[in-house]
């Protein structure tokens, strides 16, 4: 199947319909993120809502989440052999039943060929893969499922750190959040990127993250393996400071132990050097300036405590797998301000 601007099996739906199927146990936030990004997604603020969704199960009628709140839902059967513009797979404990369900697989197979683009949320990934629409394709999924997904499905190119991965018209994400972004890169695709960033705005979402940036947040697994807070006043510290150079004995000294201590009980408590931990720091600020400000690049580098653009430049390429400048790139709604160098 070629990609959605390439497909010529299918004319092009209208209203562009988007079907979320879903299954008992969904995730909430997995369905009702996607959703409404794409409920009120135009290409104008004057335009027409560009999408029509829909909710459909195999069950139909009345779908409990894993919440208090359940939702309504059409028949699946309803829209075998309709076209479908964008088909999503919602996440949730109930998406592993319904992976091994074949009568419903086969249905999921009908509709992945009536539809221009297939999507999964979560561990949504978990019904394409069984109905062998991920085979030989990059994919993701929260990174608790990507062993499961990997072990299942052995054709498949399971990565654990991307937020969002699409392969020709095939996307997946991780979970739950990482829905909504999934969802505003579909709304870049089809409606423009002013369009996905007003969207992102009415969502009062802080930014629009390319599928390239990481699911893994640095500040909760800091929090996460020193649940004690043994050097919490430490990367404090660092963060307020980052233009200084840190040395292992400061660094030592400020948490009130000997050098050869401090590097021994840092790296195992937090899995990392104490370079690598200011350099991932460095990188975190580097990012925000890149978005909030119009610092020109060497200045960021600067200000982020990099002594060049240079280094700056490996660290994202080590971390993000993005050079600053495309990153700063996939944040930008038309020309900024000429930058300060």
């Amino acid at each position: 199947m070629t990609s959605i601007h390439a497909k010529s099996s299918i004319s092009k739906p209208k209203p562009n319909d988007v079907v979320f199927v879903v299954y008992p146990n969904i995730v909430l936030l997995d369905l009702v993120g996607p959703l409404q990004v794409f409920t009120h997604a135009r290409k104008t603020p004057e335009s027409k809502n560009y999408y029509r969704t829909n909710i459909v199960s195999k069950a139909a009628g009345s779908i409990r989440t894993n919440t208090i709140l359940s939702i309504d839902s059409a028949p699946l059967t309803k829209w075998l052999n309709k076209p479908i513009h964008t088909l999503v797979f919602v996440g949730g404990d109930g998406a592993n039943e319904a992976a091994l369900d074949l009568p419903f697989i086969k249905q999921v197979k009908q509709l992945a060929e009536q539809s221009a683009r297939v999507c999964s949320v979560c561990n949504g990934a978990l019904v394409i893969a069984a109905a062998g629409l991920l085979d030989g394709r990059r994919a993701v999924t929260h990174w608790e499922d990507c062993d499961q997904l990997a072990k299942q499905n052995p054709a498949v190119k399971v990565e654990v750190d991307p937020i969002y991965i699409k392969d020709d018209h095939v996307w997946t994400s991780a979970g739950i959040t990482a829905g909504i972004d999934m969802a505003l890169a579909i709304i870049e695709e089809d409606l423009g990127k002013p369009a996905a960033i007003a969207m992102a705005r009415s969502l009062v979402t802080p930014m629009v993250r390319s599928g390239g940036q990481s699911q893994f947040s640095r500040e909760l697994d800091r929090q996460e393996r020193d649940t004690a807070g043994k050097f919490s006043n430490l990367h404090d510290w660092v963060k307020d400071n980052l233009q200084k150079r840190f040395s292992v004995a400061d660094m030592a000294q400020h948490c009130g132990m000997s050098s050869r201590n401090f590097s021994r009980l840092y790296m195992s408590t937090m899995g990392i050097s104490p370079a690598k931990a200011i350099e991932v720091m460095r990188v975190d600020k580097a990012r925000e300036l890149l978005i909030t400000t119009n610092l020109g690049i060497k200045s960021v580098a600067r200000e982020s405590g990099f002594q060049d653009d240079e280094r700056m430049r490996r660290a994202f390429l080590r971390h993000i797998k993005t050079p600053p400048t495309a990153y700063r790139e996939q944040f930008v709604e038309g020309d900024k301000s000429t930058t300060i160098s």
